[in-house]
């Protein structure tokens, strides 16, 4: 059986090719490669047999090689190489499960592509449980050229909660900043690109440096902070349109944006009356509500998923450290104590645990602190890591590093197993953040 499905208006796929601004401009040195350096032993294997096509009329996109990229970036699976499968199915009437049984794989995924009248493509995948000789999920759906990796992305997302358990996040997009250096200057780019590096999209160039992107809630804006004019300010763009706003330009610091979970409110730091301090915007009316108060630095503040409190670093002990404070204000409360810096928090989406850096005899890596138990593990091997952020379902954590001669980004799962090395062709790169899940 195979479901129909429209661009994720139905359960599992999103509309939208127009999501991405038609204002943006591609840039071929800002894309992402995605080298894994390290997966989980035992990862299950599966085969993703290539699609039938229509003959003479052959899609822009190698739709079964995205999904079994997908799936193998996420640590979890072993695609067999095209070189190995018995046979290329395409039709569920052609599958002879004895040819994958007897490579001990449990799992199968075929599809075709036809393309139709109008110019689009009509794009169908069936996933088998081999052992038991039975479709577990199938779709099909028609797609524009233009849509057709993003399509694939979607399928792959079905696929992954299928077979274990948890939603997908291939289809999502990750914002990060690039650097490029000529002699004594640089030059700056806000990109945002599809989360396996690809289609990447320039939201903003700059002589200045930006910093800081933040993700509105639902994935239509991103704020930051940019140098324009030799000074800091705290800017909301919106990615469909390429319009932008000011959100904060007050004397002194204007930095670390971060979106309330109901995309109401913008947490920042300001120092507009003599110190660093945490504070709240309402966006709609831009009243200002400070959080905290006192002769520490407090910065870096990022919203718990229930809205009820943040997040934040501080100097108030003497060293940097995680603090937690009501969003109605209040006395904060210390997190961290292993180590004598912690800093750039951000809560994973269930709200159990942070992400944030953890300096230790001079590495600063990438750990996790459980919230319930207090204990914290780091999970990086590299040494100068940077802005933590966790993906939308929580399974991996993408962040920056230095380690490899020049700011590059990298992804851990929250378990350690799976390491990621994400390289753009040219320039530094670093600030990463991850998008929330796509609306419908």
């Amino acid at each position: 059986m195979i479901e129909k499905l429209k661009l994720r208006r139905a359960p599992l796929l999103i509309a939208g090719a127009a999501l991405l601004a038609v204002s943006w401009s591609a840039t071929s040195n800002a894309a992402l490669t995605i080298k894994i350096t390290q997966g989980i032993e035992g990862a299950q294997p599966i085969a993703v047999v290539p699609f039938g096509l229509q003959p003479g009329s052959p899609p822009p996109q190698d739709i079964a090689q995205i999904i079994s990229n997908d799936l193998a970036r996420s640590g979890r699976f072993s695609p067999l190489p095209a070189s190995d499968l018995p046979s290329r199915p395409s039709d569920a009437s052609t599958v002879n499960f004895s040819d994958f049984r007897i490579l001990g794989t449990p799992n199968l995924v075929i599809g075709k592509v036809n393309r139709l009248a109008d110019g689009r493509f009509k794009v169908e995948f069936r996933l088998f449980d081999v052992f038991r000789g039975v479709q577990v999920t199938g779709y099909e759906l028609e797609a524009r050229p233009d849509e057709l990796r993003r399509i694939a992305h979607q399928m792959s997302d079905i696929i992954y909660e299928a077979l274990t358990g948890e939603r997908g996040a291939f289809d999502t997009r990750v914002a990060y900043v690039t650097e490029l250096r000529a002699g004594e200057t640089s030059s700056y780019a806000l990109n945002v690109a599809d989360s396996d590096g690809y289609d990447p999209r320039v939201v903003l160039e700059s002589k200045a440096p930006i910093v800081s992107p933040a993700w509105s809630p639902d994935g239509t804006q991103l704020a930051y902070v940019s140098f324009e004019g030799e000074r800091p300010r705290i800017f909301a763009q919106n990615l469909a349109t390429g319009t932008r706003q000011v959100i904060a330009a007050f004397p002194g610091l204007n930095g670390a944006p971060a979106w309330s979970p109901d995309g109401r409110q913008i947490a920042m730091t300001l120092s507009k009356d003599g110190n660093a301090e945490i504070y709240i915007m309402d966006i709609e009316s831009r009243r200002l509500r400070r959080l905290t108060t006192g002769a520490a630095i407090d910065t870096e503040p990022a919203w718990a998923p229930d809205g009820k409190s943040l997040v934040f670093t501080s100097d108030r002990g003497g060293t940097p450290q995680i603090y937690q404070i009501s969003a109605t204000g209040g006395a904060a409360k210390r997190l961290t104590f292993e180590g004598k810096y912690n800093s750039r928090a951000t809560f994973s989406p269930d709200g159990k645990s942070l992400a944030l850096v953890h300096g230790d005899k001079g590495t600063f890596r990438t750990a996790v602190l459980d919230l319930e138990n207090k204990a914290l593990r780091v999970l990086t091997k590299t040494t100068l890591d940077e802005s933590p952020s966790f993906a939308p379902n929580g399974s991996m954590i993408l962040y920056a590093t230095s380690d490899a001669g020049g700011g590059a980004l990298a992804g851990v799962s929250t378990d350690g197993r799976v390491r990621q090395e994400l390289a753009a062709q040219q320039g530094d790169v670093r600030e990463p953040a991850w998008s929330p899940f796509r609306q419908p």
